[in-house]
């Protein structure tokens, strides 16, 4: 597999600052519980909270559509549920990606059922032309072209994660 290069750490850096301050500017007070999806949400999840300058709280959810694959099953699980209730928090799922919609859709419907005061969710990269399902996203770092990206917490098959970089995953 090769690798070309996407976005840069900088360029990263540079919009996680910008999506934490808006975050701040819509959630002014009252409790906010940040939603981390395991496990390629962790990078974005640890430079997006220090971006945000008020009080947060966070927890980690496992959910799982991919397995070991490039494309998503179609079927959703958790494997790692929250540790804390979200009755009357605002809260905001961090994801890394949003593809096909359909974890964001099985997921806020799930976190629905908790009575949060408010649901929104934050991802660092979108690709809306590969939407199965509606998915309502309030902050988006970049929309990309339908290329199977790795690097910052995104992995194929266990691999990449560590990048600094996002990078487009190709065939030799």
């Amino acid at each position: 597999m090769a690798l070309r290069p996407l976005l840069s750490e900088e360029q990263i850096r540079k919009r996680v600052l910008e999506m934490g301050a808006q975050i701040d500017a819509d959630y002014p007070d009252g409790k906010l519980f940040l939603i981390c999806i395991l496990k390629g949400a962790c990078y974005f999840l640890a430079d997006l909270s220090r971006a945000i300058k008020r009080d947060a709280q966070v927890d980690f959810m496992g959910i799982s559509s991919y397995g070991r694959g490039k494309t998503s099953s179609g079927e959703v699980k958790v494997t790692k549920d929250l540790d804390i209730s979200l009755e009357g928090a605002d809260v905001l799922i961090v994801e890394d990606i949003i593809d096909s919609g359909v974890t964001l859709n099985y997921l806020t419907g799930l976190l629905k059922q908790r009575k949060p005061k408010s649901i929104r969710i934050a991802a660092l990269l979108d690709k809306p032309e590969r939407r199965l399902r509606p998915v309502d996203v309030a902050y988006v770092g970049f929309r990309i072209p339908d290329e199977f990206v790795v690097g910052y917490g995104l992995d194929y098959a266990e691999k990449y994660r560590n990048l600094r970089d996002i990078c487009i995953l190709e065939p030799e």
